[in-house]
């Protein structure tokens, strides 16, 4: 089901400058929050009279525009309110979320309800220039990882936000416990990342082709005894799985992670039943984005979110201080 938002109509007189341009491409100049495709299904009138996009506007030719916004494109059955969402901002063009753990994102061939994108829609619109299934989807999270994300409810604020992220001009920090203890306060991990050949579920670090990958390490506290560290990861760059890939990579797997995490093979040297009941009973990525500063693509303010860490991490974190102490 589309559902459309009228705005205030507009009108134009043509210049003299503009003398033999194309109606739709005059439109498109005058109209920039709107692509061309989009201005074609707005009704239109020149001088008064029902008109076709390509034709030629003349000086002094008035035209009237209606522009719609497609508000979401998707049936509504696919709009659902499994759980309460934790608004962090909102305003006319976008919303900031933070996610919870084990939510997926938007509706897919194994997930048809309960998604991110569908409880959003419950609340309010979002802009459909994402796709039918993605509307307002400008970066994701996966499945098992919690944290600040922004959607786009305005067309406008959509392909603001998307050359934001593809130019990566933006802060992404994330914190994430991991097995082991480094000798460093800090370090810069790089290398390519491409899917992996073995499984299609899974990336990998690649020292040909794949896409560059640079993620930005520092040491926030260390567990000895218990071999575990926490660590704030800053994305400067937005690959899939890029935080999990990297440090699994260099010897520092997430805790808790199923992919990348080589539980099995620590588990064992775990002593404390609390931390080790702890992590038989969580699947989930203990990874969590914790902090997202960019330019609101419309009013060009600086805006700064942190969600804190969600309660299973807050607990990891209680348990590990308790018996092994930071």
């Amino acid at each position: 089901m589309n559902t459309n938002k009228t705005l205030s109509a507009r009108e134009f007189i043509v210049p003299d400058s503009e003398s033999g341009t194309r109606l739709d491409k005059f439109l498109a100049t005058n109209l920039p929050e709107f692509s061309r495709s989009e201005i074609q299904r707005f009704p239109v009138t020149l001088n008064g009279g029902a008109v076709k996009f390509s034709v030629r506007v003349r000086p002094g030719d008035v035209i009237n525009v209606t522009p719609l916004v497609r508000t979401t494109d998707v049936a509504t059955d696919n709009i659902s309110s499994d759980f309460e969402l934790d608004i962090l901002y909102e305003d006319d063009d976008i919303i900031v979320i933070n996610k919870p753990r084990g939510v997926v994102m938007y509706p897919s061939a194994g997930n048809k309800t309960g998604t991110l994108v569908q409880n959003i829609l419950s609340h309010t619109h979002l802009s459909p220039l994402g796709g039918e299934t993605r509307p307002g989807v400008v970066h994701r999270l996966d499945k098992d990882t919690s944290g600040v994300m922004v959607f786009a409810k305005s067309d406008a604020a959509y392909r603001g936000l998307v050359k934001i992220f593809s130019g990566h001009d933006l802060t992404r920090k994330y914190l994430a416990f991991v097995w082991g203890v480094p000798n460093w306060d800090g370090a810069d991990i790089t290398g390519n990342i491409a899917r992996s050949s073995r499984n299609r579920q899974k990336m990998t670090m690649v020292k040909t082709g794949g896409k560059p990958a640079h993620t930005v390490v520092n040491v926030a506290s260390v567990w000895s005894r218990a071999g575990i560290s926490l660590f704030r990861c800053t994305l400067m760059t937005g690959r899939t799985h890029q935080i999990r890939v990297h440090l699994s990579a260099h010897g520092f797997p997430v805790v808790c992670d199923p992919i990348y995490g080589r539980g099995s093979n620590r588990i064992g040297s775990v002593q404390d039943m609390d931390l080790r009941d702890f992590i038989k009973s969580h699947s989930g990525q203990m990874l969590h984005a914790e902090i997202l500063d960019f330019v609101h693509p419309i009013t060009g303010q600086p805006m700064h979110f942190k969600a804190r860490m969600p309660d299973d991490m807050m607990e990891l974190r209680a348990i590990l201080d308790t018996a092994h102490g930071a």
